[in-house]
């Protein structure tokens, strides 16, 4: 298992404090964090969206273009260089001030998709609402062994995955990884922001053949 370095909480509604999150780990490989930390901090609404099915979103047959016709103009965009591939981001954010957060502050939902010539390689679903918040318990995660412990063991302990990587976000053109991801944002003037993140890299027989979390911050 590899675990990430934790890093100090940001506060402060301010750009220069979001600039300064997207230099972490968890912007450079989950977009949905950096969308959804944004409309949180700056205040931003943005354009409410409901989680795909389980399913719906096929890594390696979706388009850039199919997914903008579903779910519209990105919220931001941009490019991320993965296993020497360029890839292009696409993200979609929305928060509530008044809505019912899972662990109290702002309640807000996110995406992060991930195109490679235009092809959708990997998404996650981000939210702390209350109905379909996408918090997991990393206490878990040691139970999961490498080259032993199945996806579908995996997703017993933990639940449904927020989505889900294939190629070049991850190593092997062999393997996919499922994903789990949560963030949540604390505070009216100095904010107190946590996240964290797992991926769990599985081969053709869904074995798991690699564990990566990291965290940051304080819930």
């Amino acid at each position: 298992m590899t675990t990430g370095s934790r890093n100090n909480a940001v506060g402060g509604n301010t750009m220069a404090c979001l600039e300064n999150k997207e230099m972490t780990m968890f912007s450079k490989i989950a977009t949905a964090f950096t969308a959804l930390v944004f409309v949180m901090m700056a205040g931003c609404a943005g354009k409410d969206f409901v989680r795909p099915d389980s399913g719906e979103l096929k890594n390696g047959q979706a388009t850039y273009d199919q997914i903008v016709r579903q779910y519209g103009k990105p919220f931001r965009e941009g490019t991320v260089l993965k296993n020497e591939k360029m890839v292009k981001t696409a993200s979609y954010a929305y928060a509530s001030a008044g809505g019912k957060s899972h662990r109290g502050g702002t309640a807000g939902r996110s995406m992060g998709f991930y195109f490679l010539d235009d092809i959708l390689v990997g998404y996650e679903f981000v939210s702390s609402f209350a109905d379909d918040h996408t918090d997991f318990d990393e206490m878990k995660i040691s139970s999961i062994t490498e080259g032993e412990t199945t996806l579908d063991e995996a997703i017993k302990m933990l639940g449904e995955p927020s989505g889900y990587y294939i190629y070049p976000l991850i190593e092997s053109n062999s393997e996919e990884a499922a994903v789990y991801a949560y963030s949540q944002v604390k505070g009216t003037f100095k904010f107190k922001l946590f996240q964290k993140m797992l991926v769990i890299t599985y081969d053709r027989d869904r074995v798991v053949t690699k564990v990566e979390y990291t965290s940051s911050g304080s819930n």
